[in-house]
């Protein structure tokens, strides 16, 4: 993306409901994963929270390499819990969710926002109740997890540490009772500034079949049905063969090329199947 070097993500990962009551208390070994497989990954964590049945991250990564990361991080973080406890299954609901943020423009609204989450679902009334969020640590109240970086948060505050300190904490309070950022959402997944999507468009090409990249974030650059299918007259070979293809390469479901091309949801299956086999 033109004037930035890394993806500002945050990610928001679902925990299974056996683990709500436990999951706090061992968090000791989950912050020590968590910053291996960030130091792995060169990823830098600049705000947690965890909450009861999910938690959150605001990390920077220079590359779409958080997929492979997080699958590391809850597979060896689920047998650990899973021996400690004598259970089995799954901790973890499902691929994380990650929002694609703007840095320049919301880097500290987003940092501000995961810390504030339990403040916001009436947990506690300050976020220095809660001890499980990065907010003590960039606040000076506590020392750092070695999986968080304090630096480029308090560094937006000012340059001597005790006075950056004391600003963010204002900040973070000015925030309670704010309306959610995730009004401004672009496609569910972007958040920045006017023209952030359209500036994504040349960033995203060549990576639709990224996972790391949320699927409406890797969509964004797709030609659209009408031009998929432009002009009347297309032979049915070369029409069934674009079916195919806005359906695998483009991501467009069953439903919405039925309806663009005024077919049937049934027929339009039967011609991905068939094509599907005629190319296997």
């Amino acid at each position: 993306m033109p004037g930035v070097n890394k993806e500002l993500l945050v990610v928001s990962i679902g925990a299974g409901s056996l683990i709500a009551s436990h999951v706090i208390q061992y968090q000791a070994p989950f912050f020590r994963l968590l910053a291996l497989t960030l130091k792995q990954q060169e990823v830098e964590c600049h705000a947690y929270c965890l909450m009861n049945n999910h938690y959150h991250l605001v990390v920077e990564t220079p590359d779409a390499n958080l997929s492979q990361g997080m699958r590391q991080l809850h597979g060896v973080y689920t047998q650990a819990y899973n021996r400690r406890h004598r259970r089995v299954g799954h901790l973890f609901q499902g691929r994380f969710k990650g929002i694609l943020v703007q840095k320049e423009s919301h880097f500290l609204e987003v940092c501000r926002y995961v810390v504030l989450n339990p403040v916001a679902a009436g947990m506690v009334k300050h976020p220095r109740q809660w001890a499980w969020s990065s907010y003590r640590a960039t606040s000076g109240e506590s020392a750092a997890v070695r999986c968080l970086t304090v630096e480029e948060v308090q560094g937006q505050f000012g340059k001597r540490r005790g006075l950056a300190q004391k600003n963010y904490r204002q900040f973070v309070m000015q925030g309670i009772g704010r309306a959610s950022i995730w009004d401004n959402l672009e496609a569910q997944s972007l958040l920045g500034e006017e023209g952030f999507a359209e500036a994504l468009k040349g960033y995203v090409t060549g990576q639709e079949k990224i996972q790391e990249i949320p699927r409406r974030q890797r969509l964004i650059g797709r030609p659209g049905l009408k031009d998929l299918f432009e002009g009347d007259g297309q032979l049915r070979t070369k029409r069934d063969r674009m079916i195919l293809k806005a359906v695998h390469e483009y991501g467009y479901s069953q439903v919405e090329v039925a309806r663009h091309l005024r077919l049937h949801y049934s027929t339009l299956s039967r011609i991905v199947k068939r094509v599907s086999g005629e190319q296997e």
